[in-house]
């Protein structure tokens, strides 16, 4: 009624006032806190009270974490926030679970081998040859927690609605994502990503052959490059399946965007997993047309790795199919056989952060703080042993074995796109 309008006016009115004073006299930091806290509290409420919302903030967040970092002032945890989110939701899906406990569902050799990894992750806390505490601590996030989400997002997709939501979600984030590396490369960097650049250490990572390496909103080139692989995957496979003609080429379109932006990062190693998919997909689908097409874009693909060029982009992704020509990759073969008799010789690893950054942060003079983890599979390898490299190799080939199968038994084509989609980004990623 209009007597509450007057009041809610009235109140409004009053904050925003309280605000400006607060502003003008203390400065924005409390008013920014207040603001924060006003937005976060409902947020939390809703990831509690609707999970299926609560997975699509997380994956929002996921993908503009680190642009709002880059914007953001200095020091605000919002990695932790999300840490907190996932366990929110993790909480909320046990309470679920004590008064409807049916884990029929997680009964799969897919759910197990995942269970049995992230205990693996965190048993590995207890590891005697582990240099640094500290670092299992900063590790076993990415390496375990993160994977409870599996429990979650296998949960509560129940509907063919749900699904369609994630991925045109999915798909916008990636469009943005895309067209802002567009605007990195023609139109140059923000102020705030080239305070980053001046970075001596980062600057040599990212200016190669006289051109930036473009990151978009993600944390590096790397993470770009592969969020841009995948997502042209799903588009490849949308555009081969049963699809409305406008449907196929507005996925042409986003997928001839994303491998454009794939390209501006400059990670070779991104450069060859959509042949890689390709490949799988032509094994799965084996017919007459299919095997000409491929053998002539087979062709076409061989004269462009191979013409002259003077283009720094098309001369890098040309290189990422002739490693053997390349400096970076002979160090890091001498690297991988370097750490093999250690492999052989732990077969627990010498413990989670062992290597990379958080092995130079908090064991600077160990052995495996020496080795930069280029490849994920060694990296395993060295900090969880040829045990956790067993672990997560089974895991990879039961999921693709489940998406393959699952492939030829399901007779609804978009579900049939869906599977497959997944199947080959789980092949080209791994």
């Amino acid at each position: 009624n209009k007597k509450n309008h007057v009041l809610i006016f009235i109140f409004l009115l009053f904050c925003s006032i309280t605000f400006s004073f607060v502003i003008i006299f203390v400065g924005p930091a409390p008013a920014l806190s207040v603001l924060m806290l006003m937005v976060a509290v409902p947020v939390i409420i809703s990831v509690i009270a609707y999970p299926k919302f609560g997975l699509i903030v997380l994956m929002i967040l996921a993908y503009l974490l680190f642009i709002i970092m880059r914007l953001g002032p200095s020091g605000v945890p919002l990695g932790t926030m999300m840490d907190g989110m996932l366990a929110l939701l993790i909480m909320g899906f046990f309470l679920k679970k004590k008064y409807n406990p049916d884990w029929s569902l997680y009964k799969n050799p897919v759910s197990i081998v995942i269970t049995i990894w992230i205990f693996y992750n965190i048993m590995q806390v207890a590891n005697p040859t582990a240099e640094s505490r500290e670092a299992w601590l900063y590790t076993v996030r990415s390496m375990a927690f993160v994977t409870l989400s599996y429990y979650l997002f296998l949960y509560h997709i129940k509907s063919r609605e749900y699904l369609r939501i994630i991925f045109k979600i999915w798909m916008g984030l990636s469009v943005f994502a895309a067209l802002y590396a567009v605007k990195q490369e023609y139109l140059g960097f923000f102020a705030f990503e080239e305070r980053e650049l001046a970075d001596p250490k980062i600057a040599a990572l990212y200016f190669i052959n006289g051109a930036w390496r473009k990151f978009s909103i993600f944390s590096d080139p790397v993470a770009f490059s592969y969020n841009m692989v995948v997502s042209s995957i799903f588009c490849i496979c949308k555009v081969l399946g049963k699809a409305s003609p406008r449907s196929k080429i507005i996925y042409t379109s986003m997928c001839t965007l994303f491998l454009t932006a794939m390209l501006y990062s400059g990670t070779r190693s991104a450069y060859v997993l959509v042949p890689a998919a390709l490949f799988l997909y032509i094994c799965m689908n084996i017919t007459t047309r299919i095997v000409i097409t491929a053998v002539v874009g087979g062709i076409l693909f061989l004269g462009i790795i191979n013409m002259p060029t003077g283009n720094p982009t098309l001369y890098r992704f040309q290189t990422a199919f002739k490693p053997s020509g390349d400096a970076s990759y002979s160090v890091r073969e001498e690297n991988q056989k370097r750490v093999k008799p250690y492999i052989l010789t732990h077969p627990f690893g010498g413990g989670l952060g062992a290597s990379g950054m958080w092995g130079v942060k908090f064991a600077p003079h160990s052995f495996l703080a020496q080795f930069p983890p280029d490849s994920g599979y060694y990296r395993v390898a060295v900090e969880l042993g040829w045990v956790g490299l067993f672990l997560f190799c089974s895991l990879i080939f039961l999921v693709l074995k489940q998406g393959i199968t699952n492939y030829y038994r399901i007779r609804d084509p978009e579900l049939k796109t869906y599977c497959l989609a997944m199947t080959l980004i789980v092949f080209a990623i791994n």
